[in-house]
């Protein structure tokens, strides 16, 4: 699968008007420098060709080299990790907050809280990141001030403090948690008719222990699963999201590298973000292994 998806990005790439070489050319450059700058850059050899050579250099960690002569590996190293920090805070805490609003949902079905939280969670997931962004700045940062509105770059390629944080982190959590908070309600509700959690309530066992020892354990596959499909959401959020903020991370590698017409950096983005969305999908079905494995 990840060896079509970049094939398709090498060939969409190619059928965008231009290329990169006319993209990083200068003003007034004659048409035989423009030659010479395709040579140069391999575009005037077939796609296919271009494809496998570098298709066959990725196991090794060779990314290629961008339109303006850098190591994709180097281009990425610093602005990867920020994503990836970007990501994991925002994972982290829809993670927390899906779990707290399922489990509050779910502990009295059909209540005020379990219709607040089900209107909410729909509400959420709804807004598209960017939407979510705009409010964050209208509020945190243009009408209080509490919040900066771009984020900085310390000397080391990081946000320059924390709170540069908080507004993209919770940009992309928020959708996600509205999503994966009906999946814990659901998984929750679908364990609820299940015989060892009917038989754990007529035993009279407290309700928070039915749902937290025998219910939610047996929700842990679904819920794993739709942690796990957010990762990779969140990561394609972050473009958005980084470009919003100013954020120092992939999405704004991305956004110049569409510009640039610079294939090799865009299919090195795509590769590095599904090498994350596989680690983590493999992580989910080893929850789902494990947990059908164990379930009585």
């Amino acid at each position: 699968m990840l060896v079509v998806l970049l094939a398709g990005v090498f060939a969409a790439i190619e059928l965008l008007p231009g290329d990169a070489a006319s993209a990083a050319s200068d003003r007034g450059e004659t048409a035989a420098g423009l030659a010479a700058r395709r040579h140069l850059l391999g575009l005037d050899r077939p796609l296919p060709e271009r494809f496998w050579d570098w298709i066959t250099a990725l196991p090794t960690g060779d990314l290629g080299t961008s339109a303006r002569g850098q190591h994709v590996t180097d281009l990425l190293s610093a602005p990867f990790p920020n994503t990836l920090l970007l990501g994991g805070a925002a994972l982290v805490l829809t993670v927390l907050l899906s779990l707290t609003l399922g489990c509050l949902a779910a502990a009295r079905p059909g209540g005020p809280v379990d219709r607040i939280v089900d209107v909410t969670a729909t509400a959420a997931f709804a807004l598209p990141e960017f939407v979510v962004s705009v409010g964050l700045l209208l509020v945190f940062s243009l009408w209080t001030g509490w919040l900066p509105a771009a984020t900085l770059t310390g000397a080391d390629g990081g946000p320059a403090d924390w709170t540069m944080l908080v507004m993209p982190v919770l940009a992309l959590t928020l959708p996600q948690t509205g999503w994966n908070t009906r999946v814990v309600r659901a998984a929750l509700a679908d364990q609820a008719a299940t015989p060892h959690v009917e038989a754990a309530a007529l035993d009279g066992l407290p309700a928070h222990r039915v749902l937290l020892r025998h219910a939610l354990p047996g929700a842990l596959p679904a819920v794993a699963t739709g942690f796990a499909t957010s990762t990779g959401m969140l990561l394609g959020g972050a473009v958005v999201v980084e470009t919003l903020f100013n954020y120092p991370g992939i999405g704004t590698v991305l956004a110049g590298a569409v510009a640039d017409r610079d294939t090799p950096v865009i299919a090195g983005v795509v590769a590095c973000a599904a090498a994350v969305i596989t680690v983590v999908l493999l992580l989910a079905d080893l929850v789902r292994a494990r947990t059908v494995g164990t379930r009585p």
